[in-house]
């Protein structure tokens, strides 16, 4: 069997794989939200790519200016890849026992991400801009060279963005490399006084206006797609034997003990079994650091520069600063308690605590996406009202629907198993709860600017969002009700699951 063959039959299996799994209903609910959010993204991409386009061609007369705006949509690609694309290597795992060469089933695995149908989205950008410039003016060829060149500058970052990721979910050091990589692409621009900028800007254009460096930047491309190729297919095999061989870090660390928490009796402990989960389990801390950074990054970016300038766009990334950490954590919520859920059980109301533990654990970490929005409150980007509405929006309704979870929740979630583990929805309820949290409030919010003003929408908002905040007492005590009905449906799934 040569490696053609190969590569269709483990793309045949996968597939398979998919479609007998129990969660397969599940994982077509989250597939179609899915797709709703690529098709809002590909209608704003086709607009911008058309009014760049128009720019290039009649205005700027500048056919290569999407060259100059490519390195701040690689970070943004960069990102993304973070929220919906994971490391292959988990369909490595049933092969490595078969007679089949382990670096075949890894290059076909890095082609078939490479081949993914997902580094086409960009595409509704660059397509528009391209026929228009096309039109504008420049040949076929040049056209054509311009459309392949940035499709291999997508492809290139996605085999960036699995290096990363690979290193990152060994160690949280690793995420200096991005930031050392993207601090030197964009602070020279930010820091140099303005007439070396405009050195430096102006040079870049000189070399971009010969259509031979085109071809040049293709080959460098090229060279690179190649290079990272080698190095993931060397490093992942690596890491998956050390991950199914079970090879483990037995460096002493220091046991934070957290005192201070003490005082909260046995809410206070569950406190620390949250904190020491978010930094123990690389499952729980990568998705931890990921929102970190993400949030920082867009609340910078819009603080500083005209990206997302609608009344949508501001809204959508405001809310989805505070319900980030929610939508990703909560909606799994009592999934990784499932591991040990039989001990929850020995004394009674042991879990409406350990809820209401969770709930205030979640409610605390806002206040890091809270400072990361008073950037663009400074800046006159957002408003201090629009910010603590959607914060206790979050704390308040949001919450409130994602820990409904809670009680329908019943497949137990490994904490470890980043590789060759799945991280997908464990039923439709997730997805759905997921979805609802991202743009209800948005929705509701641009109801009640078309009756009131944008203040007086904003603190109503306010108000209903601090009023179910205040009343967990009542609708967590309503869900744990409610999960002790279904206790023994849910325990058999926990056990089935393990």
């Amino acid at each position: 069997m040569n490696k053609i063959q190969l590569f269709f039959l483990l793309r045949k299996n996968t597939k398979l794989s998919e479609k007998r799994n129990p969660m397969f209903e599940a994982n077509q609910y989250g597939k179609f939200f899915g797709y709703l959010m690529v098709a809002i993204f590909a209608i704003e991409f086709i607009a911008l790519g058309t009014f760049l386009g128009w720019i290039a061609a009649t205005e700027a007369d500048e056919p290569n200016m999407i060259f100059y705006v490519v390195p701040f949509l690689l970070i943004l690609d960069f990102g993304m890849r973070f929220m919906t694309q994971q490391t292959p290597l988990m369909l490595v795992k049933p092969y490595l026992l078969t007679p089949i060469s382990k670096y075949a089933a890894i290059d076909c695995f890095l082609v078939n991400q490479i081949l993914d149908m997902g580094n086409l989205v960009w595409m509704t950008l660059y397509l528009p801009y391209v026929f228009i410039v096309w039109c504008g003016g420049i040949t076929f060829w040049t056209a054509l060279g311009m459309l392949f060149l940035l499709h291999l500058m997508v492809v290139v970052n996605s085999q960036w963005y699995l290096l990363v990721r690979t290193l990152v979910n060994q160690s949280l050091y690793w995420w200096a490399l991005p930031a050392l990589f993207y601090g030197a692409l964009i602070l020279p621009f930010l820091v140099l006084p303005d007439d070396l900028s405009d050195q430096l800007f102006d040079s870049i254009a000189d070399i971009l206006k010969a259509d031979v460096s085109l071809w040049w930047l293709f080959l460098t491309f090229s060279v690179l797609c190649l290079g990272l190729f080698v190095i993931n297919r060397r490093l992942q095999m690596q890491l998956i034997y050390d991950e199914i061989g079970k090879k483990e870090n037995t460096n002493l660390k220091t046991v934070s003990e957290f005192s201070a928490l003490n005082r909260f009796g046995q809410i206070g402990e569950y406190l620390k079994l949250e904190i020491k989960s978010t930094m123990r389990n690389k499952a729980i801390r990568s998705r931890f650091i990921q929102g970190v950074c993400f949030i920082m990054f867009f609340s910078l970016m819009i603080a500083f520069t005209n990206v997302y300038s609608s009344s949508f766009e501001r809204n959508f990334w405001c809310l989805y600063a505070f319900i980030f950490f929610g939508a990703v954590n909560l909606t799994k919520v009592m999934c990784p308690e499932g591991n040990y859920i039989d001990l929850l059980m020995v004394y009674e109301e042991n879990i409406l605590t350990l809820l209401r533990a969770k709930y205030y654990f979640y409610c605390t970490i806002l206040l890091l996406p809270l400072v990361f929005t008073l950037i663009p409150v400074v800046t006159g980007k957002f408003s201090l009202l629009m910010v603590l509405a959607y914060l206790f929006t979050a704390t308040g309704p949001v919450y409130l629907l994602l820990f409904q979870m809670a009680v329908y929740n019943k497949t137990t979630l490994p904490l470890n198993d980043k590789i060759t583990g799945k991280n997908q929805m464990e039923n439709k309820w997730q997805s759905i709860a997921s979805m609802v949290a991202m743009f209800a409030p948005v929705a509701l919010v641009f109801i009640l600017q078309a009756i009131f003003s944008d203040d007086i929408a904003y603190l109503l908002l306010l108000l209903f969002g601090l009023a179910i905040t205040l009343s967990e007492p009542l609708w967590m005590r309503n869900i744990y009700r409610r999960m002790m009905h279904r206790r023994y449906n849910n325990l058999e799934g926990f056990h089935a699951t393990r």
